[in-house]
């Protein structure tokens, strides 16, 4: 079992940056692709960004310019750094990974980190 565990959400003004991490753990894995989604309240999860193994990365149109998507295979770990932040980046951002682990290729979540910012 894989699990996902992600990190630094918070409250910040318009204007300001902040950066996710997230982290896989777990016992004989491979990670494939991975990527940040995120879903405001009364909206359907949309993708953020994406980046595969091999390093091809996607990003919605909302966020390009703005944010940046990086891994580090070594951690097993995933970033989004947001910067110029506005109101309508609000949600709860969720980490997804595309593993091959012993039940050959899976999809997990992680539980999610609120991003608010301020106008």
């Amino acid at each position: 079992q894989v699990q996902l565990v992600e990190s630094g959400g918070g409250l910040v003004q318009a204007g300001g940056s902040l950066r996710l991490s997230c982290a896989a753990t777990g016992r004989s894995f491979t990670t494939k692709a991975m990527a940040w989604y995120r879903q405001a309240p009364g909206k359907q999860r949309e993708l953020v960004a994406g980046i595969t193994g091999g390093g091809k990365i996607n990003y919605a149109d909302s966020v390009k310019g703005r944010f940046a998507i990086s891994r580090d295979d070594a951690k097993n770990t995933v970033y989004l750094q947001m910067n110029s932040l506005n109101v309508e980046d609000t949600a709860v951002y969720h980490c997804n990974a595309v593993v091959q682990d012993y039940r050959g290729i899976q999809a997990y979540w992680g539980q999610g980190t609120q991003v608010t910012v301020s106008s």
